[in-house]
């Protein structure tokens, strides 16, 4: 296995060391699935956590351990059993995938999207025992022509066939109106079905201290704080995007996966074939179509691209610099961050829901989510820069000399 898969991969391995709290949600899972896998309804066993508190890690190392009991020769509760893993995110679906292949108890077939194994076990009126969802607040919440989904929602079709679900929920990230989840809108399965909830808040990816990460909280609801320092952790802001690139690339020589990663601000301009980002002196092609096996920020040639929630949720990288697109204002009234909906170029996350009140309030929720889940990437440092030049400018204000 390659240093930058290992790296990927490691919070999804069945061996990675679980925290006494992750060990104790392994725990409780098995206990859930085991007790309820003989009673006549449905159970719901859910998990919540913002980016980052190891929601994943947890959900693999839980589902490793209930396959190789699925498949074991002696004879256990839980021997025989049909269960899956779904997650409505390629680049995701293909780390388990890889997954799978070093495992002894995996297969490649126990992980797939939600849509395929939906139409499956209603096409063959087929009920699995357990369903494990990652990134449940990626479901759909509506019919979707594109993803040949007919029903009305996602969870309520895995729920009805399936014995167990266990899900992995945060609306902090949910980045389109047609997957549109708030906690609330658990609370009807939850009143439906037998179930328990665990929270995890620990934060394990960003290295950062209590401080960073309260920056970065502070700053996805529009409040700006003076840049904390952490000896720890390589947090800069930058004037231009170049240099900050240019910092990416020597980090990413020294200890792989760091990756420029942006908000979805930058018009659909083809320049022979490309599409670009831009930020001050830097211009760089968005992330392309990946149609290989590989994740996208697993292959070399990323590094000359900039990465976009669609590439990078659910992902580590070691260091992330996030270019904040001109999306992304500054109200020097209220000192605050504004969102300026009509630069946001990511029409499909807009796409109207005629059953949701005050769409101009979810769409600005949903971009400052895309903006939590883009500064939350970064294990070992997080660098910014804004195309705004309003917020550029307070940005630098704020700004703490470098250690």
């Amino acid at each position: 296995m390659t240093t930058e898969l290992s790296a990927a991969t490691f919070k999804l391995t069945a061996t990675a060391a679980l925290s006494p709290a992750q060990q104790q949600l392994e725990h409780a899972l098995l206990t859930f699935i085991t007790t309820h896998l003989a009673q006549p309804t449905t159970g719901l066993f859910v998990i919540h956590g913002d980016a980052g508190t190891g929601k994943s890690a947890v959900l693999a190392a839980a589902f490793s351990r209930l396959q190789a009991l699925s498949r074991s020769e002696t004879p256990n509760a839980l021997q025989g059993t049909d269960n899956y893993l779904v997650v409505n995110h390629n680049e995701m679906l293909k780390i388990y995938k890889r997954l799978a292949g070093s495992a002894p108890d995996l297969r490649k077939k126990d992980f797939q999207k939600p849509t395929p194994l939906i139409n499956r076990l209603s096409k063959t009126d087929h009920q699995a025992d357990v369903v494990f969802i990652d990134e449940a607040h990626l479901l759909l919440t509506q019919p979707d022509r594109y993803n040949r989904f007919n029903g009305q929602n996602q969870l309520a079709e895995l729920i009805k066939h399936s014995r167990v679900v266990v899900l992995v929920f945060d609306s902090h990230q949910v980045l389109k109106l047609k997957s549109y989840w708030q906690a609330a809108d658990l609370q009807p399965f939850l009143a439906q079905y037998p179930h328990e909830t665990f929270n995890l808040d620990e934060q394990f990816r960003v290295t950062g201290n209590a401080q960073v990460v309260n920056w970065i909280d502070q700053f996805t609801q529009g409040h700006l704080l003076p840049q904390p320092v952490d000896a720890n952790f390589d947090f800069r802001i930058f004037a231009d995007g170049q240099p900050m690139y240019d910092l990416i690339r020597q980090r990413d020589q020294q200890v792989h996966l760091a990756r420029l990663i942006a908000t979805a601000d930058f018009p659909y301009v083809v320049n022979h074939g490309t599409w670009y980002v831009t930020a001050g002196h830097l211009k760089l092609p968005w992330d392309k179509v990946n149609l290989t096996d590989d994740p996208w920020a697993l292959r070399p040639e990323t590094l000359n691209e900039v990465g976009s929630i669609y590439t990078i949720q659910g992902f580590d990288l070691n260091y992330a610099g996030v270019i904040l697109g001109p999306s992304v204002g500054y109200d020097a009234a209220t000192d605050r961050v504004i969102i300026h909906l009509d630069h946001y170029e990511d029409q499909e996350a807009f796409k109207n829901r005629s059953d949701l009140g005050e769409l101009a309030k979810l769409k600005v929720q949903i971009v400052f989510n895309s903006i939590n889940v883009l500064m939350k990437r970064g294990r070992y440092g997080l660098y910014i820069t804004a195309v705004d030049p309003a917020l550029r400018q307070r940005l630098s204000e704020l700004s703490a000399p470098q250690l």
